[in-house]
């Protein structure tokens, strides 16, 4: 099972796994209070593509073809996600947008989910 949550959201046991996929670390948040497993950067969209999305709904189809198109290289880090849900029974993927229908969780848990 793949979730998704933000990482300014209090922590749970529900959560399993934490995995942070943002390749910023998030603004005003200690290691200690976002309780995190892993942080994988290296999943998370590009700069070039985090900038040009801008969290703009109106560019979210687009992004999400992108963002694919971009992970096509990255499938060793899909298959370590799947891997740890099995493991764990869960993974919850943390992200810090404001947005939580329109960010890159979202997007990765549906490229996931696909295989």
């Amino acid at each position: 099972m793949i979730k998704i949550k933000r990482v300014y959201d209090p922590p749970s046991k529900d959560d399993y796994f934490r995995i942070l996929i943002d390749r910023l670390w998030p603004r005003g948040m200690s290691k200690e209070k976002a309780k995190l497993d892993l942080w994988m950067k290296e999943i998370a969209p590009s700069d070039e593509l985090r900038t040009w999305f801008n969290h703009e709904p109106e560019k979210w189809d687009e992004f999400q073809k992108r963002y694919q198109n971009e992970s096509t290289s990255k499938q060793d880090l899909f298959d370590q996600i799947r891997q740890l849900a099995k493991e764990k029974g869960a993974v919850t993927l943390v992200y810090s947008a404001k947005d939580t229908d329109h960010n890159n969780a979202v997007a990765l848990k549906i490229m996931l989910e696909k295989k």
